[in-house]
């Protein structure tokens, strides 16, 4: 037997009794097909994009390098990214 929760589907005498509450409740409104058809999304969602995308990526440090890059809180991976490209830079690197 999986140890995943199986959903219970309401019987259809349920189901008749749950939609009679909601179409008895005066806070519930239901919007017409013609309606929410006409309806936009306001704004982008998320994140703004980044001009220049970072990249995903899988690498190995020593352990004591990232838990001192980690003590110093949120935001520590942005300045572990700040730390190469400054080392970038002293050396002759190509970093913009």
């Amino acid at each position: 037997m999986s140890p995943k929760p199986k959903v219970i589907m309401p019987t259809d005498e349920e189901d008749a009794a749950i939609n009679r509450g909601i179409a008895a409740d005066s806070d519930t409104y239901e919007v017409p097909a013609g309606d929410f058809a006409k309806m936009k999304r306001v704004g982008a969602r998320g994140r703004p994009r980044l001009e220049k995308r970072k990249v995903l990526l899988s690498v190995r440090y020593d352990a004591d390098i990232v838990e001192q890059f980690r003590a110093t809180g949120d935001g520590w991976q942005s300045r572990m990214n700040d730390a190469l490209r400054q080392w970038l830079d002293q050396h002759g690197g190509k970093a913009a």
